[in-house]
């Protein structure tokens, strides 16, 4: 059994909705089980410029799935809850109905062109690490050696992430 951690976000439609569907979508899909998940938070879009703000996420999952498996499932949810992958040629990022993103797999280190665990930009990201400090702020970083709490007050320029909701 692994441990992984998600990242949950929306900026379209109903996005608590989405993110509830998603999660309990999750926990049908078999050799995931819910561990624990974050509040919902309302964050600036980050990486993009959009009139809609997000809200995330974050849940720890136990999985008998392998990373790519979980990937796989992962798409299979974001579709069919109405994700279509129409980003603009040479744009990173746009508005979405859902993504979920695996942050962390155990400690695993990956790095395929579909796959990259931790996610690349963990660090970075404050609408990721905020969630993440209110359920597992000691969990250590496998590449950086620092764990979360550590990550978050060294955030340079972080966005705007305020308290949204109560938990999944």
């Amino acid at each position: 059994m692994s441990t992984a951690y998600l990242c949950l976000g929306s900026n379209q439609g109903d996005r608590i909705g989405y993110i509830q569907q998603a999660a309990s979508l999750l926990k049908g899909t078999g050799g995931i089980s819910i561990v624990t998940t974050s509040s919902f938070y309302e964050t600036e879009p980050w990486g993009m410029e959009s009139e809609n703000l997000f809200v995330n996420a974050v849940m720890q999952i136990s999985t008998t799935l392998s990373p790519e498996e979980l990937l796989k499932a992962i798409k299979f949810i974001e579709k069919t809850l109405g994700r279509v992958d129409d980003t603009p040629k040479g744009e990173l990022y746009t508005d979405r109905c859902i993504d979920i993103d695996i942050i962390f797999y155990d400690n695993k280190v990956i790095n395929k062109p579909d796959l990259i665990i931790p996610h690349q930009f963990f660090h970075k990201r404050a609408f990721m690490i905020v969630p993440m400090l209110e359920i597992a702020q000691d969990f250590v970083h496998p590449l950086y050696n620092k764990t979360v709490s550590k990550l978050y007050d060294e955030l340079e320029n972080p966005e705007m992430v305020c308290l949204y909701g109560t938990r999944l």
